[in-house]
């Protein structure tokens, strides 16, 4: 079995984060958008290299004009000269603001935008045909950055301290040495002749995954499996989804006891399970600390969940057991190390013994008193097995009870909230019913009071005919009087210009008849000027006998 997977040399002592995206050209869109899903991988990938990645903000900007300026398109589409020849005039703050755009869109902050964005990106990277070592040869050093780091999908590449020579990144870009900058081998590594290792992909086989070609910094733990034949890594969560770990013989000639064994999709053999996972405990479990404890320990129940063999499912039991009491607090981390290393020792002397029973049965016969003892320990055993079974089952029912009273308890809430809400509906049916009700009395006042506006309107305009008709009789009636008030003075008018006439006659004739008495002629004068005029009648000017002062 392969040591636990070991850390490799970091180039250039690069110790931070680096996002993952699998560079299989093969690859649909959609398996493209599952593998860039997660872009972390692992909390050793997340590790903070913002921290040392220069800020946007501290670049000075200087004004380039809009025809020189160059976008992450048009490095992605334009020929590789015209692209060279834009870049030799742009000055250096504008490539790292351009380099800055990129890693930005790496990072995945803005979600599925820029998830789209890079997707389109390097879907124009990897369908051109004339990014060949020839072309690449003559490329500016951040358009080569950039061209690398869009088909990758790995923003290291554009960090300022990753200083990797213009012959690396090409055969980086041309699938010729491993994208992986903390080891960088060339591919196919160690000369492997094998289907993955030769297809030109991009596969390393000493970092990456043989299932979903990602590679990470994880080491000294179960999270990776190794073929003790073809040393191709897999990760463990890859094998048991495509059920890669299975029950099957210990050894390759198909001899050997049912175990569970790992098998290799790059070789398509198999490697036993419980050495590697024992070689790892013993190696690394004193290192680890709680929350790394019970994450190993969770693999470990994985990989043997579907067990048959006694020894594999005892591992399986017990792994259970310490990762439940570590969760709940009950045990220590130290002395779940001390345990778990314990189940190991228990299981070798358990596999000494049965090698040791096999070959003194086939090496001697068995007395009629040993084989009654054998079959009575086989009994005990039997027996021990079944208890474990029974305490097992026990457990289980005890986790599935709690389960249960945990959804009784749920339901009841949910019965109660279902009730508090069925009461609020007919609350609000009510409320509604009312407010119908006042709506349709408020409708009907409105239609009352809207009937007696027509009635006042119609009463308003009798009113109003009535009051014009009176208007035209009070006209009439107002000329009426009007016109006899005017005949009554014209009539007194008439009379009293008859008697000045007749005054007037008379006078005329005392004068003919001798001059007549002064003194009457007098009186007669004064009673005729001692009249007032009508204020219709004509005035003193026109009068006869009456003379300006």
């Amino acid at each position: 079995m392969l040591p636990p997977r070991q850390q490799s040399q970091v180039g250039e002592g690069l110790q931070t984060s680096l996002s993952l995206v699998s560079s299989d050209p093969r690859l649909s869109l959609e398996e493209h958008r599952s593998n860039t899903g997660n872009l972390r991988e692992s909390p050793t990938e997340s590790a903070s290299s913002r921290e040392i990645w220069p800020m946007a903000a501290a670049i000075k900007k200087e004004s380039v004009s809009g025809a020189d300026k160059i976008t992450l398109h048009d490095v992605a589409r334009e020929r590789v000269d015209v692209v060279y020849e834009k870049m030799l005039h742009l000055p250096c703050e504008f490539l790292d603001e351009l380099k800055n755009g990129l890693r930005v869109i790496l990072e995945g902050g803005n979600g599925s935008q820029h998830r789209e964005e890079f997707f389109i990106l390097q879907k124009l990277v990897q369908s051109r045909a004339d990014l060949t070592t020839k072309t690449l040869v003559r490329t500016h050093r951040v358009q080569l950055e950039i061209l690398v780091a869009i088909n990758t999908g790995i923003q290291g590449f554009l960090h300022p301290s990753i200083n990797l020579s213009q012959a690396s990144l090409i055969e980086i870009f041309l699938y010729k040495r491993c994208r992986n900058l903390a080891c960088r081998s060339q591919l196919p590594a160690e000369d492997c002749t094998c289907e993955t290792c030769a297809n030109g992909n991009g596969f390393c086989n000493l970092c990456m995954c043989v299932i979903c070609s990602k590679f990470d910094f994880e080491v000294n733990t179960c999270r990776w499996i190794g073929c003790d034949l073809c040393s191709h890594w897999t990760h463990t969560d890859c094998a048991i989804r495509e059920q890669l770990i299975c029950m099957g013989p210990a050894t390759q000639n198909g001899t050997g006891p049912s175990e569970m064994v790992f098998k290799c999709q790059a070789c398509n053999r198999t490697s036993e399970l419980l050495g590697w996972v024992k070689d790892v405990f013993q190696h690394c479990v004193m290192s680890w600390d709680g929350e790394a404890l019970i994450r190993e320990l969770d693999f470990v129940s994985r990989i043997f969940h579907g067990s048959k063999d006694p020894r594999g499912r005892k591992l399986h039991w017990k792994s259970d057991d310490l990762k439940e009491n570590l969760r709940s607090g009950k045990v220590e981390s130290k002395a779940a190390c001390k345990a778990i290393l314990m189940v190991f020792k228990e299981l070798e002397l358990d596999s000494q013994k049965t090698l040791e029973n096999a070959e003194s049965e086939s090496e001697r016969l068995i007395a009629p008193q040993e084989a009654c003892n054998r079959i009575s320990e086989v009994v005990h055993e039997a027996v021990r097995n079944m208890e474990m079974v029974a305490n097992e089952k026990m457990r289980m029912f005890k986790k599935a009870r709690l389960s249960f009273d945990a959804c009784e308890r749920e339901l009841a809430e949910k019965a109660r909230e279902a009730g508090e809400l069925n009461m609020d509906r007919q609350k609000k049916k009510l409320e509604i019913e009312e407010l119908e009700r006042i709506v349709r009395l408020k409708s009907a006042e409105a239609d009352m009071f809207q009937m007696k506006a027509n009635e006042a309107k119609r009463e308003s305009e009798r009113l109003q005919r009535i009051l014009l008709a009176k208007s035209d009789k009070s006209e009439e009636e107002y000329t009426s009087n009007y016109l006899k008030q005017r005949l009554s003075e014209a009539e007194a008018e008439k009379q009293y210009l008859y008697e000045k006439m007749k005054m007037q006659e008379t006078s005329r004739l005392s004068q003919s008849s001798g001059g007549g008495d002064p003194l009457m002629f007098s009186k007669i004068h004064d009673l005729l000027y001692s009249v007032p005029p009508n204020a219709d009648g004509p005035s003193n000017d026109c009068h006869p006998f009456r003379k300006n002062p």
